[in-house]
């Protein structure tokens, strides 16, 4: 694929429509795919293709704002396709694909090659889940849209309790208990969405030892998480494992909420630990950070560090702010360094967040301020 520097370029997504193009093996999909965006006026499809070979010669003629892209394809797989692309001429790539544990891999892989959401459909029934679903794939389209992406060179790649929706519609948390409160060790709470992997792998990197607990909410589909887990933990001086109810959050540890549950923070005592529930969406998200920022105001207070990262939406904002207002200290990623300005611009916007910092200088300061 060569770039065509004289070539449409893409529009812009909050004054034109988002122009898409599909790339899926499945008649089937492709045409599920494009009832669904043609359907709403934000959206037009401006070509729909069955093989990364086909794709490429047809991004010689146009130019789209987001392609939307299946990773199990003939002739080449899509992952391969992704990095090709990434490395000539950047175009925010949604991935579409079947999602189950033993695939996640290859997922994982695609989001480090540059992808910025992921729609998970089943093996079966695609073309009913997708209708169903038609609100989760028009939201990433339009977080794509809205993403910021640069080349990629694919050779440095790295590899009392409440219920969910009763945390965000209770009245504002109450620390429990401030006597207890001083005594109990700090925790870092992370919340992230759009562009969240490779941030988050940023962030862990940093991070040493024997840092302090950390609980994070990345929104992401049920049967990955483990495995975003899995490969952070492997490049991480800290432990990093997926979230399971019970799980106390310990020094040097960070815990993934599942995909699909909430994940709220909780205490026995001194000691923290999680607790992993179904519910509701919340903030039109499970996990939601706003559940898990509210529960860390509850029952953390003072003694935590919010950290609010990019992603589309303005999920985390109320929660983030409840921290702020129990004594908590309060971290939004800038604008420069995100993926996507959405989550922390609305946390700033309600007065959540303390400090803005760029990606690189956030695990620095958390450190300091749990201290």
């Amino acid at each position: 694929m060569s770039q065509h520097p004289g070539r449409l370029q893409p529009s812009d997504p909050k004054s034109r429509v988002i122009r898409v193009f599909i790339v899926d093996d499945s008649a089937v999909v492709r045409r599920a795919l494009t009832d669904i965006l043609t359907s709403d006026p934000r959206f037009e499809v401006i070509a729909a293709v069955g093989d990364p070979f086909a794709a490429a010669e047809k991004l010689r003629q146009v130019r789209p704002d987001v392609i939307i892209l299946d990773v199990e394809m003939p002739r080449m797989d899509g992952v391969t396709f992704l990095k090709k692309l990434m490395a000539q001429h950047p175009i925010p790539v949604v991935i579409c694909s079947s999602l189950v544990t033993e695939k996640s891999e290859t997922l994982l892989a695609a989001l480090a090659s540059g992808a910025v959401e992921i729609i998970a459909k089943p093996e079966l029934g695609v073309k009913q889940f997708l209708e169903e679903a038609a609100e989760r794939v028009r939201d990433a389209v339009l977080a794509a849209a809205r993403a910021k992406v640069k080349v990629i060179n694919s050779t440095n790649l790295v590899a009392p309790k409440l219920s969910a929706d009763a945390m965000l519609a209770a009245p504002k948390a109450q620390a429990s208990g401030s006597a207890m409160l001083r005594t109990t060790e700090k925790i870092i709470a992370i919340g992230a969405s759009t562009g969240g992997t490779e941030a988050l792998r940023v962030l862990l990197e940093s991070m040493p030892m024997d840092c302090p607990p950390i609980i994070i909410v990345q929104h992401m589909p049920e049967n990955f998480t483990a495995a975003f887990a899995k490969r952070l933990d492997s490049i991480c001086a800290i432990t990093v494992s997926e979230a399971r109810n019970g799980d106390r959050l310990l020094r040097g540890h960070a815990l993934i909420a599942p995909g699909n549950r909430h994940t709220l923070l909780a205490r026995s005592g001194a000691q923290y630990h999680v607790e992993v529930r179904d519910g509701p969406m919340v903030s039109r998200h499970r996990p939601s950070v706003d559940v898990m920022f509210r529960s860390v105001a509850r029952y953390a207070g003072s003694n935590a560090v919010g950290i609010i990262l990019t992603g589309m939406g303005d999920d985390g904002a109320r929660g983030m702010k409840e921290m702020r207002d129990l004594g908590a200290s309060t971290i939004g990623q800038n604008e420069t360094s995100c993926v996507v300005y959405g989550m922390p611009k609305e946390a700033m916007a309600l007065g959540a967040v303390e400090q803005e910092l760029p990606l690189e200088r956030i695990a620095a300061a958390a450190l300091r301020l749990a201290k």
